[in-house]
């Protein structure tokens, strides 16, 4: 889908960027990932390998070492400033440079797959849970966040008036995520949104966050060139225009996903189904 099509290149160019301070400055990367992390109070594993995908400078990796204290954490992601910026001396944590969509790990190796906004900076879904499904022993969990289609909308639309070219990603919708889970071989998928809304007393201020968290725009068709001082400023005007109690807001939309490889003799059927045992079907409780 071309809409959603990025430049791996720049991507990786901006988290290298990002990496030496990424810990301290990127603030909502932090929240997004306490709260994933929270969701796995609800699960009953013991994992003795744990893949992060996308684990940046290891915030998530050292959590999910204290958390499952005998398992090994393998902290993959593409940036090779990233890894860099990993803290040294905890040897449970292995840090892999790689694509999330090629990771050299052997096939049904993790008991917990974990990703926080890692999905966001991908263009296709397939083939990323296509590698979370080999990676998966049977029976292990899938849980991530990622951006949904309303994250900075704020901005997306101050920038379209102001240049009519797109500056802000494409972002997957939360029935297509669930659908490619469910194509990729996992069972039970439960998913949920929730927006944050962070606000900020001038533009500038939530352009410089973003520029914290890795965010280049990675668009094939972006606008060449650097950005004019009259363009950014009618795209600062436009975004005015959205000013309440003296505050600009920017919303994130947080779509937050959770899956199961299937059991042992389960598994993708040559129609494209996916069968697992009856006694893996639970029973969903009236609210």
């Amino acid at each position: 889908m071309q809409r959603y099509r990025l430049e791996k290149s720049r991507i990786v160019a901006g988290f290298d960027r990002a990496a030496p301070g990424y810990e301290d400055n990127a603030v909502l990367p932090r929240e997004v990932r306490r709260r994933l992390l929270e969701r796995l109070d609800y699960l009953s594993i013991q994992p003795e390998v744990v893949v992060d995908l996308g684990a940046a400078s290891g915030g998530s990796s050292a959590a999910l070492a204290a958390r499952y204290s005998n398992a090994a954490v393998v902290a993959v992601d593409l940036s090779a400033g990233m890894i860099a910026a990993m803290p040294a001396g905890e040897s449970r944590i292995q840090p892999v440079c790689a694509d999330a969509a090629s990771v050299p790990l052997p096939d049904a190796s993790a008991g917990l797959v974990f990703s926080n906004l890692m999905l966001a900076c991908c263009d296709e879904l397939d083939s990323v849970l296509a590698e979370c499904r080999r990676l998966s022993a049977p029976e292990a969990a899938l849980t991530f966040s990622t951006f949904g289609p309303d994250t900075l909308i704020e901005l997306r639309q101050a920038w379209r008036e102001a240049d009519g070219h797109e500056h802000v990603h494409a972002f997957f919708d939360m029935h297509d995520i669930g659908e490619a889970v469910m194509r990729a071989g996992f069972t039970e998928p439960v998913l949920d949104v929730e927006t944050l809304t962070l606000t900020y007393s001038e533009v500038d201020g939530l352009l410089k966050d973003l520029r914290a968290m890795g965010s280049v725009n990675a668009l094939p068709g972006r606008r060449p060139g650097l950005v004019g001082t009259a363009t950014y400023q009618a795209m600062a005007t436009a975004y005015e225009s959205l000013r309440s109690d003296g505050r600009l807001p920017a919303s994130f939309e947080i779509v937050y996903a959770q899956a199961w490889a299937p059991a042992s003799g389960a598994g993708r059927r040559p129609d494209g189904t996916v069968r697992f045992p009856v006694d893996r079907i639970g029973r969903r409780t009236p609210d």
